[in-house]
This record gives C-alpha cells, structure tokens and sequence, in this order.
C-alpha cells in the first residue's frame, strides 16, 4: 500500500517518537524528506540523520534531540498538503511564532527556511512549520 503524503507520514512519525522519548527512529527516504531533515538539523531540532542503504527506497535514521529531557521539538504542523496546497508570495512568507519557529517552504530555489527566503525573496509552496 502506498503512502499519499509521505511528508505528512514522516512528520507525525517525529512527532510520536519526540512523545515517546525515543532517541532514534527510521522513516522512508525521499529526496524532499532529506532536505527537510537537513533545515531540522541546521536549525538545531534534531541531532543528527543518516540515510541507510537497505532496499531499493532506503530509510532515513534520525537521532533526536532532548534539552534537559524535553524534545527539542515543541511542535510539527503539515500546512500544504495534496487535497489542498497552500502557496505564499515572496512579500507574504510568515514568521512562526515571531521568528522563534521556523517555515519550510519549498521554492524554485529549492527547499528554504522561510528567512531565507525572506533573504532570497522567494515565495512557493509551505511545506510545514516546526516550533
């Protein structure tokens, strides 16, 4: 059976295992996926990932993140998703929670956070909000 919006799948898979203070988890790769963990490791909410070779697709392994036992991740929101996407102009990129969150958008520049594409002035597609 296949997933209709792996993105969506591998955020609420963080999520739960955020809650069940896990320290590691795999979910399936995906080259959208992998830059997302790479604005998730650059802005400091996980510790590390790695990408393992074990069949065709591959898997992810994420190693999270705990600041005096409590995740660093407070919060995961999916925004775009495949029944209703959801496009920002490069004037109307948003600001999570004042600057202390971040927006993963997905532009022709490719995937950003949405400072730099303030930076860039780009706009596209809102991938998800992380605070």
């Amino acid at each position: 059976m296949s997933i209709s919006d792996p993105i969506a799948n591998a955020l609420t898979n963080i999520r739960n295992a955020m809650r069940a203070r896990k320290e590691t988890l795999d979910i399936p790769a995906s080259n959208l996926i992998g830059k997302i963990l790479g604005i998730l490791k650059a802005d400091g909410y996980i510790e590390d990932f790695r990408l393992m070779k074990s069949n065709a697709q591959g898997s992810f392994k994420i190693y999270l993140k705990y600041i005096n036992k409590a995740p660093a991740i407070i919060g995961l929101k999916r925004i775009s998703r495949p029944g209703l996407r959801k496009y920002v102009d490069n004037t109307k990129v948003p600001h999570v929670l004042n600057g202390l969150g971040t927006a993963v958008i997905s532009t022709s520049k490719g995937v950003l956070t949405d400072r730099e594409a303030r930076k860039l002035s780009v706009g596209g597609e809102l991938i998800c909000y992380i605070w």
